[in-house]
């Protein structure tokens, strides 16, 4: 687990931790050498905090996880895809400032 109850997922643990989870699962696909990843990390860190207790907040690390980016076509990163019930309910591409992130959290959570 990464900093403020984030879970670091791989190709092997996703569907674990993920598809199988009884909560909503944030998943933000991202790379060590993406600023804009770095950009978002902290609005992701800031969502897990908010969250707690209602959301699981996921980090896949796309050089080191290939399987599962190309499973959901993640294409550009940084991705946020949100998962409810093994399903993806929300997908932001690209840096997105907090609130519009965290509007889509609140659709796919209502």
């Amino acid at each position: 687990m990464t900093g403020s109850g984030i879970f670091e997922v791989t190709d092997a643990s996703f569907d674990q931790e993920v598809l199988k989870s009884e909560q909503p699962v944030l998943v933000d696909f991202w790379a060590a050498w993406c600023g804009p990843c770095k950009m978002i990390a902290p609005i992701v860190d800031s969502v897990a905090a908010s969250y707690a207790g209602k959301l699981k907040v996921t980090k896949v690390n796309v050089d080191q996880n290939g399987a599962t980016p190309s499973r959901y076509n993640v294409r550009g990163i940084p991705a946020l895809l949100l998962f409810k019930g093994g399903k993806v309910v929300a997908e932001i591409v690209g840096y997105r400032p907090q609130h519009e992130i965290e509007e889509q959290i609140q659709r796919a959570l209502a």
